[in-house]
């Protein structure tokens, strides 16, 4: 039987959930440009991290003109480019 189910997303211990927090407090702390590796999309996320909403569980990520919010539970590592 062949269900439509949707891959699920990889369990993490809280230790790299804790240190991809710290990552992403510093990384917004110093508006630095980042990469995220986002579960569920093909291409890494890249901007500034100009808000993180404890409320919503977002990430709010701005690329040039536009805000991408990214679920925090759903990134998966956090890059700085070399460019």
């Amino acid at each position: 039987m062949a269900k439509g189910k949707v891959a699920k997303r990889p369990t993490r211990d809280e230790f790299v959930l804790e240190e991809i927090g710290n990552q992403l407090t510093e990384a917004y702390q110093e508006k630095s440009v980042v990469e995220l590796t986002v579960w569920g999309v093909p291409e890494a996320v890249r901007g500034t991290i100009v808000k993180m909403d404890s409320r919503t569980g977002k990430v709010h990520v701005e690329q040039e003109e536009e805000t991408q919010k990214v679920s925090f539970m759903d990134i998966m590592a956090l890059n700085y480019p070399r460019d």
